[in-house]
């Protein structure tokens, strides 16, 4: 054997009880797991009091750029990632051409930042696929972004899609899959895609349900029509036949406080009725965007440039003010906005670092300005660059999701800005180390599964997400009763504590809890072998 964990406590990403073993790793899979007989390699690892897993999954990732400009990847990594789903809420950047792909580049800064020197030099989804397949730290997957498809085959007009541009985008996505994109994913409160209705939907679920892949919607409201937002993927996916994925399925705003059980019973009911349906969540309360996704949708119709404009005009910018403020947008949920919790977390231009860390509200007060008109000046100054935490969740909602058994594990972090959301770098320790070890929310061998083998089966793959033989070498080795995550909102970028090593397809990409530099990471194609 190449490396030989010796003595390990194997938790396999089953939801089984935990078992001592020693566990063989050659040639990129995982040769032989031996309860009795103590292994042989090259490099044999003491792993006595320490837990063997499979490498966690991230089913919401916003690495689609970071990826690709820091192969390295140590913010994930370092948490013992070993596969990320890209391509969320529904924008990301292929499949594009020329002129859609500098739009996005635009009206995404602030999710994913514009990385200086990058080689925009791809435009399908296989395409971008081939890229990542150069060398990228951990494997990843891509989601069709519904979005994407409709500023290709629609534009950025909000309307309904014709019949001819519905076909056009169904024949698109349908090329996308065939290139091994895993299904399709919609943010239902960022524009273009807000402004498809459910039969649009619908006829797109179709196409992912004819290649065995799935739906992934952020859903059209977190906030004061949220069941009905949730209930109306329910029918997508019962319409389409699709299985369905819900994007972190919060619960947010005081609307919502204490209601998790009547997502998880809506949940329940579609499952009782034979429909495919998971979920993923984070275990933080505060949720992250780019600035600019509170605005009335209305504001983005015709594209960046029409949204400046209508951002530069005063009596345009008094009818935004009121829908935000007074009656509450689409963008901001359907609840009035509370300046005080959005709390600006990246910016483009060096001459506004001073707001990072600090409340719409509060930066508005230290300028002399009204919190509307502030933020109007900064998505004009920020050309929409600006990011934000929103200080929206609640904490039994949280622990009430987590515990449902179709639950996985999601990041949703942003990469970019001063402060980004410490769950990217955070979010998989931190449901081993406070929810697991300090809370007891869950059992340790219930979270691993939702972290692994849940998440692959949701994937369809035949050969990741549990440690067994055959199965691909993808492993993380921790300590239970030290691992935590130490990201805070003031340090953000800081590792976790308690992960020891971490393998992607049979090589180290952290080793004794450092970074080995390896970049043995690939693509991970729908139809592709080790996927059904």
């Amino acid at each position: 054997m190449e490396i030989v964990f010796a003595d390990a406590l194997v938790v396999d990403g089953t939801g089984a009880p935990a078992r001592r073993a020693h566990v063989g790793v050659e040639s990129g899979r995982i040769a032989a797991i031996d309860d009795a007989r103590r292994l042989s390699g090259d490099q044999v690892v003491d792993a006595d009091g320490l837990v063997l897993a499979p490498g966690f999954i991230d089913m919401h990732s916003h690495s689609d750029l970071q990826l690709l400009s820091r192969p390295d990847h140590l913010a994930k990594v370092s948490q013992g990632v070993t596969l990320e789903v890209l391509g969320q809420d529904g924008l990301s950047y292929a499949p594009v051409d020329d002129a859609v792909l500098a739009q996005l580049r635009t009206q995404l800064a602030g999710w994913n930042g514009d990385p200086a020197g990058l080689a925009w030099n791809w435009r399908s989804v296989g395409d971008y696929l081939d890229r990542l397949d150069q060398g990228i730290a951990v494997n990843a997957a891509y989601l069709v972004p519904q979005g994407t498809l409709r500023v290709m085959c629609v534009g950025w007009d909000d309307r309904p899609a014709t019949a001819e541009e519905i076909a056009a985008m169904r024949a698109l996505l349908a090329d996308s899959l065939e290139h091994g994109a895993v299904g399709l994913s919609s943010g239902l409160t960022y524009t273009p895609g807000i402004y498809a209705d459910t039969a649009e939907l619908v006829a797109l679920c179709e196409i992912v349900a004819a290649y065995g892949g799935y739906y992934c919607p952020h859903h059209r409201s977190y906030g004061v029509r949220t069941l009905d937002a949730y209930a109306e993927m329910v029918e997508v996916a019962r319409r389409s036949n699709c299985a369905l994925h819900l994007a972190h399925a919060t619960m947010n705003f005081p609307v919502n406080a204490g209601r998790a059980d009547e997502l998880l019973s809506l949940l329940d009911d579609a499952i009782a009725n034979g429909l495919d349906v998971s979920l993923d969540t984070y275990p933080y309360l505060p949720g992250s965007t780019y600035l600019s996704a509170l605005l009335p949708s209305w504001v983005m119709d015709g594209g960046v440039d029409e949204a400046l404009s209508r951002l530069s005009d005063m009596g345009t910018r008094e009818r935004i003010r009121y829908e935000m403020e007074e009656v509450g947008s689409d963008g901001c949920h359907g609840v009035p906005v509370d300046w005080d919790a959005i709390e600006i977390n990246g910016v483009r231009r060096a001459e506004n670092n001073a707001l990072v860390g600090f409340s719409v509200a509060e930066s508005a007060r230290r300028a002399g300005r009204s919190p509307a008109q502030f933020y109007f000046e900064v998505l004009l100054a920020e050309q929409l660059g600006t990011s934000c935490l929103m200080h929206v969740g609640h904490e039994g909602n949280v622990r009430a999701i987590m515990r449902h058994p179709a639950h996985t594990v999601g990041s949703d972090g942003l990469l970019v800005g001063e402060r980004p959301h410490p769950r990217a770098w955070g979010t998989f320790p931190r449901y081993l180390g406070r929810y697991v070890r300090e809370l007891g929310v869950l059992g340790l061998e219930e979270c691993v599964a939702h972290m692994t083998g849940r998440a692959a089966r949701r994937l369809r793959l035949l050969d990741r997400g549990l440690v067994r033989e055959g199965y691909v070498a993808d492993l993380v080795l921790f300590d239970p009763d030290t691992i935590l995550d130490t990201a805070t909102f003031d340090q953000p970028r800081q590792p976790a504590v308690g992960i020891e090593h971490v393998l992607v397809n049979g090589v180290p990409v952290l080793w004794n809890g450092n970074p080995t530099g390896a970049l043995p990471g690939r693509s991970v194609r729908l139809g592709a072998q080790g996927t059904r």
